[in-house]
């Protein structure tokens, strides 16, 4: 005979008047999370209560029913009720649909109630927001119905909208959410399916190693290039790929060549209205290696000066500059609206100063001009610069060259001695005759050679006696080298070398620091003449300060410090090093700070760490290094800003917190054996003759325009 199966029996259900329920301390959730009270009351007073309240009932010392019941489940829906009564939005006795249970124990009910619920998938909310959105409810409508902000919302959609394979993938969890969220970078389903394959063969899985393949073939908003043509771009209906899970600056651009179109487009016509100004040339690029300019000579020009209007204009800004300043010079902090009047002043003040440059029509007719684009995406103008091949001729000099000069001062010597002194010799007069009928010829080589070779070494003599000629003579020489092309106008064997290196670091162009040594060299080159022949009258009329400082900056011209990969010079970086200390060099005044893109998240996870140990201690980098890279990176880069920080080749030897931060943390052991590799070759006889490289010999030669010295 068959065991029947006995039947369950369900708790019975009931309205029971919200006057009649009360909180019981038997509710096992004691920390608030999820939804708050009042977006609960909001959603009960527009959807009305969705889910049934858990109830039993209070008995009294007898154990009879007393008709009030407690609630040991569903405590915050209670509270969003009694928020409504409060709000008189519902009555004190309507009926609230409960579930009252008298079997078991009330802890168990809450903790039932709590435990045996299942969140919601996060797909299946993605998808639940778009089945709203096909319904015809709004973004707007969608984030106020369920509490979120319009972003969220925006952020779902884009999560629904990923490739279908992808998010079966999601569903079964084989993948994370964070790789989900990476791959709404990019909208093409095909890239994204491509990019999850490729990612199955690799090592590395990070959602920014998905971002970074899902965006490699587009261009950030960021760059130089997409902020010189953003409108243009947009108005062409350029696509534009953004992140909306972290920040992206922008996006990225995704049609590269519609925006090296459109570059080209508007650079050509920056470009004409540059040439109608009738410059001989007008050279355009997105941008021009470090140093192009070195070596042409740039026309100095005049500034256009003020009117009267303008000069009174300017004066006027000035004083009220004082006034503003001398009447907020002991406040705390200035009001919003005066700091904002001093940046307005400030800003027509620059406009005053920075005045167009006029030239004369024959130096325009001469000289060209550099169009390109500057790190803030605006157009970058170099006016004015001569090519050595459009110079103005020389015109011929009588006596150009040192053997016509010897040659004919030896003729003049000899010709006003014939004329003085009488010859009784017939057969010398004979000769002498025969010598005239051949004219007076320029000196032998070699005699020219022996008697120079002396002049020379009493020149050595000299110069080595006297200081103030040695320095300024070597100035003049360097300065041949770094101001003018194809300069030959000294006798000192000294070469000045300029060696570019932009190609190797791109965009050195547009830092801060590169702009302070352009300018400090274009203010140089307007205070030397135009021809190198008169350099040295030139620089004769300077003071013993100014020498010394032109001189400085040609020295500065001249240092190499750059580590490449084909040449190892470890010498030459030693020095560099000792040149560092010497002038106390701080890399961090000049405004670099490590950041993802120049540094980071160009290293490996363990090189970050190092830089937080050393920068904030060990307890902090703990705190990131169970982070993936790129995350690691992004809060190492929050965390090291004004710290000062630098890696070791930006390190100038027992400088500051530097030297600390070495102590703190010593170098990495593949660092340490290179160290002891060089000073152990170092040491070898045999280095000079077969590992060294000749640091004498001429570099290799690298990419961009030739070094002065090259020329």
């Amino acid at each position: 005979m068959s065991k029947s199966v006995q039947k369950i029996q369900l708790s019975a259900s009931r309205d029971i008047p919200f006057n009649k329920l009360v909180l019981s301390q038997s509710n096992v959730r004691r920390i608030k999370a999820g939804v708050s009270i009042e977006e609960l009351a909001e959603d009960i007073a527009r959807r009305t209560l969705l889910q049934s309240i858990t109830v039993r009932p209070v008995l009294d010392d007898q154990g009879a029913e007393t008709g009030m019941f407690e609630i040991p489940a569903g405590g915050r829906r209670y509270r969003a009720l009694e928020l409504l009564v409060k709000q008189k939005r519902l009555a004190r006795n309507a009926p609230i649909p409960c579930v009252v249970r008298t079997e078991g124990i009330a802890e168990e009910d809450s903790l039932a109630e709590n435990v045996q619920r299942a969140p919601l998938h996060p797909l299946d909310q993605f998808r639940a927001f778009l089945t709203l959105r096909e319904k015809g409810s709004s973004e707007e409508e969608i984030a106020a119905a369920f509490f979120v902000s319009v972003s969220v919302v925006k952020q779902r959609f884009r999560l629904a909208s990923v490739s279908p394979a992808l998010l079966d993938v999601y569903a079964e969890d084989g993948m994370t959410l964070d790789q989900l969220m990476a791959f709404t970078v990019n909208p093409d389903h095909e890239r994204q399916n491509q990019v999850w394959e490729a990612i199955q063969r690799s090592y590395n899985k990070e959602a920014y190693q998905i971002r970074r393949l899902l965006t490699e073939e587009a261009v950030r908003a960021s760059d130089k290039r997409a902020l010189y043509v953003t409108e243009d771009y947009k108005a062409a209906g350029g696509p534009i790929m953004r992140d909306l899970f972290q920040s992206d600056d922008g996006g990225w651009l995704q049609d590269v060549p519609l925006l090296e179109r459109l570059v080209a487009e508007k650079l050509a016509r920056d470009a004409e209205s540059i040439r109608a100004e009738g410059w001989k040339w007008v050279e355009t690029a997105i941008d021009f290696p470090y140093g192009h300019t070195y070596g042409l000579r740039h026309l100095q020009g005049e500034r256009q000066p003020l009117s009267e209007e303008e000069a009174a204009a300017r004066e006027a800004l000035r004083n009220e500059a004082e006034q503003l300043e001398a009447t907020y010079s002991d406040a705390e902090e200035i009001p919003e609206d005066v700091d904002a009047r001093l940046a307005e002043i400030e800003a027509a003040l620059e406009t005053f100063e920075d005045r167009p440059v006029v030239y004369a029509p024959e130096e325009i007719a001469r000289a060209g001009v550099f169009v390109s684009i500057d790190g803030e995406g605006r157009l970058r103008v170099e006016r004015g610069y001569v090519r050595p091949e459009d110079e103005a001729p020389i015109e011929e000099q009588e006596t150009p060259e040192v053997v016509s000069e010897a040659g004919e001062a030896y003729a003049a010597r000899s010709s006003s001695a014939s004329s003085f002194e009488p010859n009784d010799d017939p057969a010398q007069s004979g000769a002498a005759a025969d010598e005239e009928d051949e004219g007076m010829r320029p000196l032998p080589d070699k005699l020219l050679t022996e008697l120079t070779a002396y002049r020379t070494l009493a020149l050595r003599e000299a110069v080595g006696n006297e200081p103030a000629i040695a320095f300024l003579a070597a100035l003049h020489a360097m300065c041949l080298r770094l101001f003018y092309r194809y300069a030959v106008d000294s006798c000192l064997e000294i070469e000045a070398k300029n060696v570019s290196f932009g190609a190797q670091a791109p965009g050195l162009s547009d830092t801060p620091l590169a702009d302070k040594v352009d300018a400090r060299h274009l203010d140089w080159s307007q205070q030397l003449p135009a021809e190198p022949q008169d350099l040295w009258d030139a620089l004769s009329t300077f003071d013993a300060d100014t020498r010394q400082r032109l001189f400085a900056h040609c020295v500065s011209l001249t240092v190499n410090a750059v580590h490449e990969p084909w040449s190892r010079r470890p010498r030459a970086i030693a020095h560099a090093d000792r040149l560092a200390s010497a002038l106390s060099l701080d890399i961090t005044s000049t405004g670099w700070t490590p950041t993802v893109d120049n540094f980071l998240g160009r290293v490996t996870k363990a090189r970050i760490l190092q830089a937080v140990r050393e920068a904030k201690g060990g307890d902090i980098a703990r705190r990131i290094e169970a982070l993936k890279k790129g995350d690691m990176a992004r809060e190492a880069e929050a965390l090291l800003t004004g710290a000062g920080w630098l890696p070791e080749p930006l390190r100038s030897p027992g400088h500051g917190s530097q030297a600390s931060l070495e102590a703190n943390s010593p170098s990495l052991p593949e660092e340490a054996a290179a160290v002891e590799e060089v000073a152990a070759m170092e040491g070898d006889p045999a280095f000079d003759e077969i590992g060294a490289p000749d640091e004498d010999a001429e570099p290799a030669p690298v990419d961009g325009p030739q070094s002065v010295a090259a020329e």
